[in-house]
């Protein structure tokens, strides 16, 4: 589905789930290298940015939560930046479809546009969707806290399961923003200059704005990494104390396992004739039981 915006002498063009006859159209209408309009027809390529005379053309990844708000998945945003025309094709209804459909909304309010060049107007789409990123990473940490919280109580089922998630996620974060990062530095370098003048501090801005992402999410890997290693540790150490008391208990049952199964023996043994049998042989074992329970306690196995 295509449609069109126009902001003054610039035009917005938004595609939503491309098919054959829309590239056709960009194909002949804008002359954009075939190897461009090939990536359009692919899903989840290689972000990148290819620089021409007249236009530039991003594909970008950022991320997103599935439908049921657990995993993160990579949503991908193609973008055609042309001087007085910007392109943008996505193949699900995402954040700049909805700031296509938000700006025609203000269009039929009759209210006016700020932006005026299509620098500025990618500029805004890098900044929501940098901001949407940066909510979600902080979300993320959230989840780290909580996490942190609950790694000493006793629902270890659970967060097993919760620390493997999350952990799931800051490896899609990982993969997902490390080849971008030398992208967005390219703005900042200079190296893509735009079509309008003055432009560095906003490209720097959105280094920033990515920088800050990257950090977060090396140090939100450090301390996944550091929370599983804990969380093993401490399941070890559970284990570890449960073995201790079965065996102790295997301990001093096996004597007394051994007394009892003895004299349930078809052969002589002491006191088979005592009318108090019975008794001197419990007593017995409760001085032996006691006993081990009084050397265990004196060497602090117990």
């Amino acid at each position: 589905m295509r449609e069109t915006l126009k902001i003054g002498t610039l035009k917005w063009q938004n595609i939503l789930k491309p098919d054959d006859e829309d590239l056709k159209y960009l194909k002949n209408t804008y002359h954009f290298h075939p190897l461009d309009i090939e990536d359009c027809r692919s899903v989840n390529q290689r972000p990148k940015i290819d620089i021409y005379d007249d236009y530039y053309f991003l594909i970008l990844h950022f991320p997103s939560y599935d439908s049921k708000n657990t995993f993160l998945q990579t949503k991908e945003v193609k973008i055609f930046w042309g001087k007085d025309y910007i392109i943008t094709l996505e193949n699900t209804d995402w954040t700049v479809t909805k700031m296509f459909n938000e700006a025609k909304n203000q269009e039929e309010r009759k209210e006016k546009f700020e932006v005026q060049t299509s620098d500025r107007l990618l500029y805004l789409f890098l900044e929501r969707l940098m901001t949407e990123s940066l909510l979600l990473i902080r979300k993320i940490g959230s989840e780290l806290e909580y996490l942190h919280r609950e790694l000493f109580s006793k629902r270890a089922k659970n967060t097993i399961g919760e620390i493997s998630i999350t952990r799931k996620n800051i490896i899609l974060l990982n993969t997902l923003f490390k080849p971008q990062l030398r992208l967005f530095h390219k703005f900042e370098a200079g190296t893509i200059g735009g079509f309008t003048e003055k432009m560095e501090i906003y490209w720097g801005n959105i280094l920033d704005y990515y920088q800050k992402m990257w950090d977060m999410t090396e140090d939100y890997e450090d301390l996944i990494e550091g929370l599983s290693k804990t969380f093993d540790s401490l399941q070890t150490n559970r284990i570890n104390e449960i073995m201790k008391v079965l065996t102790l208990v295997s301990s001093i049952l096996l004597p007394l396992t051994f007394i009892t199964g003895l004299y349930g023996m078809n052969v002589g043994l002491p006191f088979q004739g005592n009318p108090n049998s019975f008794w001197i042989v419990i007593g017995a074992m409760i001085l032996i039981a006691g006993g081990m329970i009084a050397m265990f306690k004196s060497n602090k196995w117990m």
